[in-house]
């Protein structure tokens, strides 16, 4: 009962560090191995303790003290009810976080006293300094609480014989965290006589700057005065040579501005062979109804260009003799001449001629690539 007194006794000898650093303290129970321990009949028992750690600004090593109980241990001989109430002072060393996990190693020293029913004890279960060591971790789990886990190693050392009684214990249990940290001291604070200046307003005059052409560069800078609505101009407003579709001939000369990409153009712009995409059923040169619709383009731009000639080329499959596919192909050449001619195009702007099978562009063992074969093609000629 005396020692455990000293529990309270202890926590009020710590109570005045509350002002100066964090504080934790920790309820444990643990299980206690003994190892040898001289008396001691088995080989383990239950204990519980309370451990009362203070922080110390910037330093990973901080002072514990701990109160370990066990109130039941059996010894050899009728000596009664036997407790062991062991007190360790420690320096508690906490390594860098492994995410929220904190570890620590501990070492140091204490005392254990041991209390029994009947004054039986031999001497080698009397009262003696005691030297441990340890490790463990705490994972936090709300504000101020973690869970906490350690081993502690004890080696009693007695002096009867010189042996030393060891005990493994295992200990969990939670940690509360309460006391506010060291603050630092304020900084004194300098006060400077405030005068009042009074400024007179500055009156700046602006002149609007003038753009004329509105190609958003200022006429004192504007070197081309005079460019048109919509012009896209450099910084000297200037207009800037475009080719929206890069074939190579600027915007202001392409008559053919949407050009495919990769094709070969004349001077204007204009791919010099167009495929006009017209295609006929299989031994026939009827132009189908779906072709209109490229016929009205190619007629709107000769029409639009007079200084163009059209040499219109017809093409059939494989099948059928050479001779046969050549006549074959002139027909369906001369059927688009007199297409464009009914749309308005000066028949003096047209030629046609049959090459029959040769120059395919798909596969002629295949329906598909026959179709694609049976065609027409536009050779264009600027006069």
């Amino acid at each position: 009962m005396k020692r455990l007194l000293l529990l309270p006794a202890l926590l009020l000898g710590t109570a005045s560090f509350a002002d100066n650093g964090n504080y934790e303290i920790s309820p444990m129970i643990g299980y206690n191995l003994a190892e040898g321990n001289v008396g001691i009949k088995g080989d383990d028992h239950y204990l519980g303790g309370l451990e009362l750690q203070y922080n110390y600004k910037d330093s990973k090593i901080s002072p514990e003290i701990s109160v370990l109980y066990s109130p039941n241990v059996d010894y050899d001989g009728n000596v009664g009810d036997t407790s062991i109430t062991r007190t360790l002072l420690n320096g508690v060393y906490s390594f860098d976080k492994i995410g929220k996990i904190t570890p620590f190693a501990k070492a140091g020293l204490g005392y254990e006293f041991v209390s029994s029913e009947r004054d039986t004890l031999t001497i080698h279960s009397k009262d003696g300094l005691v030297l441990d060591a340890g490790a463990g971790l705490k994972v936090p789990f709300a504000p101020s609480w973690a869970f906490k886990a350690e081993a502690l190693y004890l080696a009693k050392v007695s002096s009867a014989h010189n042996n030393a009684d060891n005990n493994l214990i295992a200990m969990v249990g939670l940690t509360y965290s309460f006391g506010a940290a060291p603050q630092e001291a304020p900084k004194e604070v300098v006060v400077v006589e405030k005068k009042e200046v009074v400024v007179a307003p500055v009156v700046v005059a602006v002149v609007a700057e003038k753009d004329s052409d509105g190609d958003g560069v200022y006429d004192k800078l504007d070197k081309c005065p005079n460019t048109p609505a919509n012009s896209t101009v450099g910084a000297d407003g200037c207009p800037v040579p475009m080719d929206d579709d890069h074939d190579g001939v600027l915007n202001a000369q392409d008559i053919c501005p949407n050009t495919p990409a990769g094709e070969t153009v004349n001077s204007d712009g204009c791919p010099a062979t167009v495929d006009l995409q017209i295609n006929f059923e299989n031994n026939s040169a009827a132009i189908l109804a779906s072709s209109n619709e490229r016929l009205d383009k190619y007629a709107d731009f000769l029409k639009k260009h007079a200084n163009y000639s059209a040499k219109i080329i017809g093409y059939t499959d494989s099948r059928g003799s050479a001779s046969y596919n050549k006549k074959l192909s002139l027909k369906r050449a001369k059927a688009v001449v007199a297409a464009l001619v009914q749309r308005g195009v000066n028949p003096s702007q047209l030629t046609a001629v049959g090459m029959g099978e040769a120059n395919p562009v798909a596969d002629n063992a295949t329906a598909e690539g026959r179709a694609q074969n049976r065609r027409i093609e536009a050779e264009l000629t600027r006069n």
